[in-house]
């Protein structure tokens, strides 16, 4: 279930779902979506499901994955990418294959602990961890050229706008558990474009830090 045969199978559903960016596929195709899950749910993995992690988070499901990573990078020149919610690890390495450097933010401690053991087994040396509420972003390190937020804000996220420099997109989840929809975000000329890609559901943008 983790064979490379598996892994094209599952490229091929995405083509099928209408992903189209070759690059993006390619990724996909040669990251290892069984090394971010336990071993009891790794059979599972090229499934079109989302995963349970612990903690009250998930894995997205592989075409979630893939549609958001080919609309933030839809426009090219991504060098600086800052993600809110390292979770499982998997969106983290699927970023850190087309950008130069990903800054990624958990605030629940054993996860991040977890991933970031994960993906330095599996040789990405382009990643920096910071344990924080997903909420504040990473101030010291703007302008980012993309923000990706993997967890469903109430409102729109202001101050990870803030952090989005000329040129950028951010793509973030909006609303509440019974409504959200995945908005992208561009900053053109001083101004923040808005548009919307759908309905999603993701697990809620929480307060804090936790250390389990």
């Amino acid at each position: 279930m983790t064979s490379q045969r598996t892994r094209s199978r599952l490229v091929d559903r995405l083509r099928e779902q209408g992903i189209g960016n070759e690059k993006i596929l390619s990724i996909i195709s040669a990251t290892p979506r069984h090394a971010f899950l336990d071993e009891a749910l790794a059979h599972r993995a090229y499934e079109e499901i989302s995963l349970p992690i612990g903690f009250g988070q998930t894995l997205s499901q592989p075409y979630v994955v893939a549609r958001m990573t080919e609309a933030l990078f839809a426009q090219g020149g991504v060098q600086k990418v800052l993600e809110i919610g390292t979770g499982s690890g998997y969106q983290t390495a699927v970023l850190a294959q087309l950008a130069g450097s990903v800054y990624t933010l958990e605030r629940i401690l054993p996860l991040q602990a977890r991933a970031q053991r994960r993906l330095a087994a599996l040789g990405y040396t382009n990643i920096h961890y910071k344990h924080e509420d997903g909420r504040l972003g990473w101030a010291a390190e703007a302008p980012f050229d993309a923000v990706l937020v993997t967890a469903a804000a109430a409102t729109v996220p202001e101050e990870l706008l803030a952090q989005l420099g000329e040129g950028g997109s951010m793509l973030a989840p909006v609303g509440d558990g019974n409504h959200q929809e995945l908005r992208l975000f561009q900053r053109r000329a001083g101004q923040v474009l808005c548009k919307s890609l759908g309905p999603v559901k993701f697990v809620p943008l929480l307060d804090g830090r936790f250390r389990g």
